[in-house]
């Protein structure tokens, strides 16, 4: 009797192990960036506001009120936005670059980048490699109407470049989804639902929803992009 016992919980063991060991390979398809990745499912609240005087930007709180991220834009479209956390550190760096006038490009690398002046004088330095790009969708080029853009690794063969995430929905009225690559949604973008019935947000103030297994920091780079590409 006590042997089948023992018998049966260590096969109890090693299938909850094999189950542990299954869920950090399908969380681990995502760590693309370096930052953390969610345990649980976490929302965040979007306020469309930068925290700087005459600045256009983001403010990003917590389920607890507390401050997470800030963005600064001193132009309306710039070519590079930065994506800080609550202490001014640059968590990552955004920059646009434009393809035959038509497909709107943007590389993302983590930390901050030199400035561009800099950066062309010391061009035999080593350089960041961006650690993904997003493409934004063109309607003539892509057979699904609702997707709005795509997440691809930077390979340098542009022919078996393959999306790790596709973003559907519609971002102008804040209903976006985020897939991955086998169309299960890893992050939300919602409208902020009030507690009063009279009171209404808009589309200022939004809701990111992230779950398990996705990177917070690069669900907000992904936010950034989508109201650069659609606002």
């Amino acid at each position: 009797m006590s042997c089948s016992f023992k018998s049966l919980s260590r096969a109890v063991y090693e299938e909850h192990q094999e189950h542990v060991h299954k869920n950090v390979e399908e969380i681990s398809k995502y760590l693309i960036t370096k930052g953390n990745l969610c345990n649980k499912s976490q929302s965040l609240t979007v306020w469309r506001k930068s925290l700087v005087f005459s600045c256009k930007g983001f403010t990003v709180i917590d389920s607890c009120g507390n401050l997470v991220y800030r963005v600064d834009n001193y132009t309306l479209h710039p070519d590079e936005v930065i994506l800080m956390d609550a202490s001014g550190n640059s968590v990552f760096t955004m920059r646009r670059r434009t393809k035959f006038g038509l497909i709107e490009s943007w590389y993302v690398y983590e930390g901050e980048m030199e400035n561009q002046c800099k950066r062309r004088s010391n061009i035999d330095k080593s350089r960041k490699n961006p650690v993904c790009c997003v493409k934004k969708s063109v309607n003539i080029l892509t057979s699904n109407p609702k997707v709005q853009a795509c997440v691809y690794r930077v390979t340098s063969d542009s022919y078996k470049q393959h999306a790790m995430f596709t973003i559907e929905g519609s971002y102008e009225h804040r209903t976006c989804k985020v897939l991955d690559e086998f169309k299960r949604v890893v992050v939300e973008i919602k409208m902020k639902e009030a507690n009063s019935k009279n009171v209404t947000f808009g589309i200022e103030i939004f809701q990111l929803i992230v779950h398990p297994g996705f990177d917070p920091d690069f669900a907000m780079a992904i936010v950034l992009l989508l109201d650069q590409m659609f606002s």
